[in-house]
């Protein structure tokens, strides 16, 4: 018996009872028995959601795994793309001598009065000195004798 069947028969207990709604008793039966509908119809609805809600899930889930498998087999794709076209490249050999490196190296400083983080270039630390451009703060750098070689 279902939720609802039993909150019906117990209403219809109640009303073949001919119970007096006037009395106390009659009327705190006649409340339980229409909480007890109510709780049934709301229980009722929450189990349609839930249902609804995992019928959901399931389609998007199904969809996610197409999307992985679509993306899966573009990753296979390219991945036999470069096998191919793998000599098409040429590659600079490491140890050879004239290669050089065009990148700039960056140094993060922090001035101990103000806070200021400054993001200075290799020239600007040589100087071994700045003023800070936030509170004006003369920051000094110092280097250890092998960072002169």
């Amino acid at each position: 018996m279902t939720l609802s069947e039993k909150s019906a028969y117990l209403k219809g207990l109640m009303d073949g009872l001919n119970l007096n709604k006037e009395t106390a008793e009659g009327k705190m039966i006649a409340g339980i028995v229409d909480l007890l509908h109510d709780m049934t119809n709301t229980i009722s609805d929450l189990e349609e959601n839930a249902i609804a809600v995992s019928d959901e899930l399931d389609e998007i889930e199904e969809d996610l795994d197409a999307i992985e498998e679509f993306l899966m087999e573009d990753d296979e794709d390219d991945d036999d793309d470069y096998e191919e076209d793998e000599d098409d490249y040429d590659f600079v050999d490491d140890d050879d001598e004239d290669f050089e490196y065009d990148e700039e190296v960056i140094y993060d400083v922090t001035c101990p009065t103000c806070g200021e983080e400054l993001h200075l270039d290799e020239d600007t630390i040589l100087k071994e000195s700045i003023h800070c451009p936030k509170c004006n703060e003369l920051l000094e750098f110092d280097f250890d004798e092998e960072y002169d070689d």
